[in-house]
């Protein structure tokens, strides 16, 4: 089978191959921070049309290939930032890093379109092309990064993400993408406008009667603008530490009832540094502070939040559970580090050490808050089974993530995990953009990127727990099955009725 696909008479055209991959870039265009949603249906739209005309399944296949690797090169193409911020030792490593992710994602692509083909329709193409990108989020720890659904993080549509999180996104944009492929064009655009308007209206509709609430909390984030390549100089490390405590300071209309300090804040261990978050807390004028740093453990080091109370005690920890491969620790890190191969962020030999899992923290006189650290909060899975949290609170170091697409496709994820929760959610970032999100993913307050800033806000009202934080993504993985099951039996009765002898 898998020879097969790579004799020449299995393979598209080279016309079809590159117009696969020019459709795929088009469709990455919908993802922040372009936005553009109606180019990205274009390009979905042309890959689908492509499938189509694929007479055989590996041709299918090496057309949904060629999409996701000019859709993963064009979304992800931040991924290169990280080796630039020690190019002699990490530098070489970037387009490797780049292509091999796209080319080893495009394969999820690749084996929706291969299967698809073998069962036949469009039903089953975006089924199975829903369920890759589902599979995509846990499989090898996950990356659902960039996912089809999230060209709708900054338009109304976003608000059906309350019923069925990024997969429902997923499955409506490659549904209102596939209308004008169907057998009648005509009908089947007349359902993707539909579609579109019904999904469109339904959101402003959410929008315009849910009107954005504060409580009477404030809270003030504090955004050091620490640039990567000087955060752990030894030169610099103490001015971008005594400028966060300068935030901190910074006057204020209303006293903040919490300041939060992004990941990795303090440069120093923090369970052997007790005067500085005692500075810090005297900053604070005594208020409740979240700060991240580092912690030194048995096993290791742990990437650690913690919250501290007067005069720099620690009442909360948590500790980063849900680590980067190949950038917080390597697997066979030990091994591989006596070679020189070690993680961007990560300590000697395997890096980090997780933390036991996801739990709720108390902040005094707000709730209960989930914490989140970096990119553990492009999970969902995140939430499975702790009590509903009064707000989601992350903090990020998005420095690493360059200027362009990497910090604003991380904040549309916030708002996207906002709607999903129906919470408020706050997220303070090294170098931007920190923000307050509202239960319906609205930004009720910013920053710009790369400035040193201190924002403060009140804290969103939050919204009843949704129909996604109650089931997660159960119904929508019923829901494709049943399609998928549905278009089997569909086929296997016009393979019966074309068998039965005729009279």
């Amino acid at each position: 089978m898998i020879r097969r696909a790579f004799r020449p008479a299995a393979r598209p055209s080279r016309a079809q191959f590159l117009a696969a991959l020019g459709f795929g870039a088009l469709g990455a265009l919908g993802q922040a921070p372009w936005s553009l949603w109606p180019v990205a249906l274009l390009g979905f739209g042309g890959l689908i049309w492509l499938y189509r005309a694929s007479a055989t399944a590996p041709k299918a296949a090496w057309i949904g290939w060629a999409g996701g690797a000019g859709y993963f090169v064009v979304s992800l193409f931040w991924l290169v930032e990280p080796f630039m911020v020690d190019i002699a030792r990490h530098g070489w490593m970037a387009p490797f890093a780049l292509f091999f992710m796209a080319g080893g994602l495009a394969l999820l692509w690749a084996t929706a379109f291969g299967v698809a083909r073998r069962i036949g329709g469009l039903i089953a193409l975006v089924a199975l092309w829903t369920a890759m990108e589902m599979l995509r989020s846990v499989l090898f720890t996950g990356f659902p990064w960039a996912t089809v659904g999230h060209i709708w993080s900054d338009h109304p549509i976003l608000q059906i993400a309350a019923y069925g999180g990024t997969p429902v996104l997923t499955l409506l944009t490659l549904a209102i993408a596939a209308g004008p492929a169907a057998r009648k064009p005509l009908v089947g655009l007349a359902v993707s406008s539909i579609l579109l308007l019904a999904g469109w209206g339904y959101g402003s509709r959410q929008l315009a009667t849910h009107a954005a609430q504060n409580t009477d909390i404030s809270v003030r984030l504090v955004q050091p603008n620490a640039a990567q390549h000087l955060k752990w100089d030894p030169e610099h490390v103490g001015t971008f530490l005594q400028r966060a405590v300068n935030l901190t300071s910074a006057p204020a209309d209303t006293a903040p009832d919490l300041i939060v300090w992004p990941e990795t804040s303090v440069p120093y261990a923090l369970n052997d540094a007790p005067t500085v978050l005692e500075a810090i807390s005297r900053a604070a004028g005594g208020q409740p502070v979240i700060v991240g740093g580092n912690d030194r453990v048995e096993d290791g080091w742990r990437n650690t939040l913690v919250l501290l109370g007067p005069e720099g005690r620690r009442e909360q920890t948590y500790h980063k559970y849900h680590l980067v491969p190949f950038g917080e620790y390597i697997p066979f890190g030990e091994a591989l580090s006596k070679m020189g191969i070690r993680g961007l962020a990560s300590r000697d030999g395997g890096g980090f050490s997780k933390g036991p899992g996801p739990k709720l923290i108390d902040l005094p006189g707000i709730g209960t808050a989930l914490p989140l650290i970096c990119y553990e909060l492009i999970f969902p899975r995140s939430f499975i089974g702790l009590p509903r949290p009064d707000l989601l609170l992350q903090i990020t170091n998005d420095a690493w993530f360059g200027n362009i697409s990497g910090p604003y496709q991380h904040l549309a994820q916030a708002r996207l995990r906002a709607v999903e929760q129906g919470l408020p959610l706050i997220r303070a970032a090294n170098t931007g953009v920190s923000a307050v999100i509202d239960p319906r993913g609205r930004i009720t307050a910013q920053t710009d990127l790369n400035v040193a800033a201190v924002l403060d806000a009140g804290l969103p009202e939050a919204a009843p727990a949704t129909l996604y934080s109650r089931l997660y993504d159960w119904p929508m993985r019923g829901l494709l099955v049943l399609l998928l099951i549905w278009r089997i039996a569909a086929r296997r009765r016009v393979s019966i009725d074309h068998a039965s002898p005729q009279e």
